[in-house]
């Protein structure tokens, strides 16, 4: 479905919880979050029958997210169900991967396509720091794993920030040299606990691309990360910029949150609440609709420095 600016929207991320099993620095407070009563949560029968409405509206590719997805019990059903909606081409996940590797091949056998793995350092040490407490050999089994079974393409997704795990970046680079997966570098955003860190913390992808030699451009239209590949390299290097270079002209996707909300756009305060119409499907399809042709046309936090997103990053999922 087009909206009012002429973009087409066919990829939905939703959000099943707003809980994780780590407690990442930029992103989730350290005593944790206020717990969301049970009955305010959408059940997994009442996400689908949204995802089916987007569905009918033109989504094709649904991604889920966090929090971290993976505590739940019965994604599995969820993904399976979900694989089974005629129009949905693509199912993704993104995760912090700490679970991952015991359940990837049941994950694989009830149609997820790939994974997105949030690791923002190679280190062990710096990982228990970033993430209070994580154990990162975790993660890496479920990249190695993913691999093995061939849940590909595996996606690395490197939240920067300076005077953290900006020393890393060529590590990272390493990583998608030796092996077959795709880093993504993404800058910082000044939402929920990130703000903390970003007036020292951020860090433009065009100063650290403008730091880094032997880079060959990779032509990937499907992609909003500038992409990048070196001679003989197994895998590639990206780096998204949703605020030093913006895509929002771009931007096909929209997301609903484990509360039942939908936001058309991440960094925009509008948001439209749809639970009072799950139990009828014209109207939900007619409000459904409305929020993907109202979709706002960019958002102004390369000015501003602040996101007009009045939720944390842990309640909508990346």
């Amino acid at each position: 479905m087009l909206d009012k600016n002429g973009r087409n929207i066919e990829y939905l991320r939703v959000s099943l919880t707003d809980r994780c099993n780590l407690r990442c620095i930029y992103c989730m407070p350290e005593c944790g979050i206020d717990k969301i009563k049970h009955s305010d949560i959408l059940r997994f029968e009442e996400t689908l029958r949204i995802i089916k409405v987007f569905a009918s509206l033109g989504i094709k590719k649904v991604r889920f997210t966090g929090g971290e997805p993976l505590i739940l019990k019965g994604i599995e059903k969820l993904i399976h169900d979900t694989s089974n909606i005629p129009s949905i081409e693509d199912i993704s996940i993104t995760t912090n991967g700490i679970l991952l590797s015991d359940m990837a091949s049941d994950l694989k056998k009830t149609g997820l396509k790939r994974v997105n793995i949030s690791l923002d350092t190679l280190s062990k040490d710096k990982f228990k720091f970033i993430t209070r407490g994580g154990n990162i050999d975790k993660v890496l089994d479920a990249i190695d794993k993913c691999l093995t079974i061939g849940l590909e393409p595996v996606k690395i997704n490197m939240v920067l920030i300076r005077g953290i795990n900006d020393g890393e970046i060529q590590d990272f680079l390493s990583l998608a040299i030796n092996n077959p997966v795709h880093v993504r570098i993404i800058e910082l955003m000044p939402i929920g606990e990130g703000q903390k860190f970003y007036k020292d913390g951020m860090m433009t992808t065009d100063e650290i691309i403008s730091s880094m030699t032997n880079l060959i451009p990779v032509d990937d239209k499907s992609s909003t990360a500038k992409v990048y590949r070196t001679e003989g390299s197994k895998g590639t290097i990206g780096f998204i910029s949703p605020l030093s270079c913006k895509f929002c002209s771009n931007c096909n996707r929209i997301r609903l949150t484990s509360t039942g909300i939908v936001k058309p756009c991440l960094h925009s305060k509008e948001e439209i609440n749809i639970k009072s119409f799950l139990d009828n499907e014209v109207l939900l399809t007619s409000v459904v609709k409305n929020a993907i042709y109202e979709k706002p046309s960019e958002h102004n936090m390369e000015f501003s420095g602040v996101s007009n997103n009045n939720k944390m990053m842990y309640q909508m999922g990346g």
